[in-house]
């Protein structure tokens, strides 16, 4: 999908007056910080574990809200930007589910009195298994967001655009499983850490669901909101990942493994390959390996 060239193809929002979409960002940007002041009031209330939890996801919420404002202020993007920025964020989720998830994974599967043996196998299986449900669930919104989007309007570019939101809205879900079950482990500021990769991959998840509506025809204020609200998962995910596994304190290993093979086939199976496809694969990987070593130094040197 190009960013830089495509015009909007249907009239929606085409002609909506200046100050219509001045109120609708001002009720947007209204609308996000009353939600996160929400759940920064409420988070002291609940146990230390899930409040911090729900904070980190509603921080990453925010992130993905934070990367729709450009598509309300200007008409064209640099698709070299965008792949970049993709491929930076692809990169930093990949040194977290490095070292973040895998790595703390193996920790506390050994910290359980497992073996070398029994560590590395739960991790694998755990890995793969998350994979597997990733692959599984965005065979099932492709199908759905394909079927709508064919009864809606019977465009192909439309269609296209529609699973792609419907493929960032699902894997945010893994992202938010993510902030949870890290932060049910014991390793805080690795937590944080992952929080901070994934909010800042958010940031251009958020642009790119806002573009794909404005390159078909949906207003500024439409596109933005419904890209602001592909990330509004991540707060339920990470609070309900922080509640399964402090329930069950054993499926720790075995849930942060879920969680990183999730991100991981999220990784290589959507965001890699998209930020490849226009063209501009060197700086992509380029800001892939930069996002990756920044990660590497904040997890494991800072961290």
């Amino acid at each position: 999908m190009s960013v830089s060239s495509n015009k909007p193809t249907l009239a929606a929002g085409r002609n909506q007056p200046a100050v219509l979409r001045g109120i609708g960002l001002f009720a947007l940007l209204a609308g996000l910080l009353f939600l996160i002041g929400k759940v920064i009031g409420v988070a002291p209330q609940l146990d230390v574990r899930v409040g911090a939890a729900l904070t980190g996801g509603a921080i990453a919420a925010a992130a993905t809200a934070l990367g729709t404002l450009p598509v309300l202020f200007a008409q064209n993007y640099s698709q070299r930007t965008y792949d970049a920025i993709l491929g930076f964020g692809g990169g930093v989720m990949l040194g977290a589910t490095a070292f973040s998830l895998i790595v703390p994974a193996l920790d506390a599967a050994r910290a359980g009195g497992a073996s070398d043996m029994v560590s590395s196998l739960t991790v694998g299986i755990g890995v793969i298994a998350g994979a597997l449900l990733i692959l599984v669930l965005d065979k099932v919104i492709s199908h759905r967001s394909g079927a709508l989007a064919d009864k809606n309007h019977g465009s192909s570019s439309l269609k296209h655009a529609w699973i792609f939101v419907g493929a960032v809205a699902l894997h945010n879900v893994p992202e938010g499983l993510a902030i949870g079950v890290a932060f049910a482990g014991p390793d805080l500021s690795g937590a944080r850490s992952l929080a901070t990769a994934i909010s800042i991959q958010d940031v251009p998840e958020g642009l790119v669901v806002a573009l794909a509506l404005r390159t078909v025809g949906y207003g500024r204020c439409a596109s933005a909101a419904l890209g602001a609200a592909s990330g509004l998962v991540e707060p339920m995910a990470a609070v309900f990942g922080v509640v399964m596994i402090s329930l069950a304190t054993q499926l720790l290993p075995f849930g942060l493994a879920l969680a990183a093979g999730a991100m991981l086939f999220v990784i290589v199976h959507s965001v890699i390959p998209e930020s490849q496809r226009n063209g501009h694969g060197t700086a992509a990987s380029i800001a892939l390996t930069l996002g990756f070593t920044l990660m590497t130094v904040l997890d494991t040197a800072l961290g």
